[in-house]
């Protein structure tokens, strides 16, 4: 399997959501009538759409709306959020920041030390609200903060790296056994991130609730220029999808997959579930909304790194509402906005009832999809010629 690009060594072609395009079913259904919902350990959530955990898009506020508006937004517990009692301030200061002042500012803000009560503080601000709370951190911290977090309220516990495995070599720390780790912690948790059909499959044998797939799509991440090292999303979410529903045959255990990263528009997200999502993760999207904290800007999780940062701070400005991005009217011309309805729209269009049934949808490689016919938008920079 794969081309030979050299003498005696071979590569496997890979594809990214501009490579390929779904195709029309032989039977439609009405977009109002289809089911956008998606299921996380018994837990049922009729926006599939989950908003990273990044400081320019979630803060408590975010992720109470988020959760009225019955999706899921993370919170970093590694961020300004859990750093400072008053991060306003904070963010103010990085959305005022030249870009060439950007990360260094940024690296410096990222010293001040995780403060353990501000964890609870904000876990409880938005359990108070009435909507599931859900918190991100590093697998260094995973135990400790797990635990301050299921005390405060948490519902939803996610564990993330660059690149999460079931076996990880350190003399210089304790790595976390993920396994012991799944079966102590009472609520349910979301591991990443991954891109293999191998490593997958070891993730999903844990005990997690739900996998996260994807390393360095993300619009303000550098992880693929700084390291070299990513699987575009479509072959990535092909792959975790076969290693999910494999572990499915076998143990009658379904662990959705969750696809994080690289989509900009409603279209990007309608093709990661035909390849397999149960849900997907966005950060870029839900930073033009004017709830964000980023206030029209957006940075990495690394990018606070202060010796090899894997991302940088983009400004994204600010669209509309997260009303208007999630449900619409949309009020751009770049399918950035009403992610929802071109979700339930392309479901009906390719005759796909529910989420699980998206994922039978035909998939074609069609390197021409964004350009095709498209000479005028490019010219003039609109739709989907931006």
């Amino acid at each position: 399997m794969g081309l030979f690009i050299g003498k005696g060594r071979k590569a496997r072609r890979c594809y990214g959501f501009d490579e390929v395009a779904l195709v029309p079913g032989s039977v439609t259904i009405n977009p109002r009538e289809v089911d956008t919902s998606w299921k996380i350990a018994g837990r049922t959530f009729r926006v599939p759409i989950m908003a990273a955990a990044m400081d320019g898009v979630v803060d408590v506020k975010f992720a109470i709306k988020m959760g009225k508006l019955g999706g899921i937004a993370v919170l970093n517990l590694e961020g300004v959020q859990t750093r400072y009692s008053n991060p306003d301030e904070v963010l103010d200061r990085i959305a005022k920041a030249t870009p060439e002042e950007a990360t260094k500012l940024v690296q410096s803000i990222y010293l001040e030390p995780i403060k353990e009560k501000l964890i609870s503080k904000r876990v409880e601000e938005i359990k108070k609200a009435g909507v599931p709370a859900a918190v991100s951190t590093i697998p260094q911290r995973a135990e400790r903060f797990a635990s301050i977090a299921q005390e405060a309220g948490c519902g939803i516990f996610v564990v993330q790296s660059t690149v999460c495995s079931v076996k990880h070599i350190s003399s210089e720390y304790k790595a976390l056994d993920l396994h012991k780790f799944c079966k102590k912690t009472g609520i349910p948790v979301i591991i990443g991130n991954c891109v293999t059909y191998e490593m997958t499959l070891g993730l999903l044998k844990t005990g997690a609730s739900a996998i996260l797939v994807g390393i360095g799509p993300g619009a303000a991440c550098t992880t693929r220029g700084v390291l070299g090292i990513g699987v575009p999303q479509v072959t990535a979410t092909c792959d975790a999808a076969s290693a999910r529903d494999g572990y499915y045959k076998k143990t009658k255990r379904y662990i959705p997959i969750i696809t994080d990263g690289g989509m900009r528009t409603g279209g990007d997200i309608c093709k990661a579930f035909a390849c397999g999502a149960d849900a997907v993760m966005v950060g870029s999207a839900f930073a033009r909304a004017g709830e964000a904290p980023g206030r029209g800007y957006h940075w990495g999780m690394a990018t606070p790194h202060f010796n090899l940062p894997r991302g940088t701070r983009i400004k994204v400005g600010i669209t509309g509402t997260l009303d208007e991005i999630l449900f619409g009217p949309a009020r751009v011309d770049d399918g950035s906005q009403n992610l929802m309805g071109a979700l339930s729209t392309s479901m009906g269009s390719v005759g796909a009832k529910n989420i699980k049934e998206m994922h039978r949808s035909e998939l074609i490689i069609a390197p021409s999809i964004q350009t095709e016919g498209k000479i005028f938008q490019v010219v003039q920079r609109v739709g989907m010629g931006k």
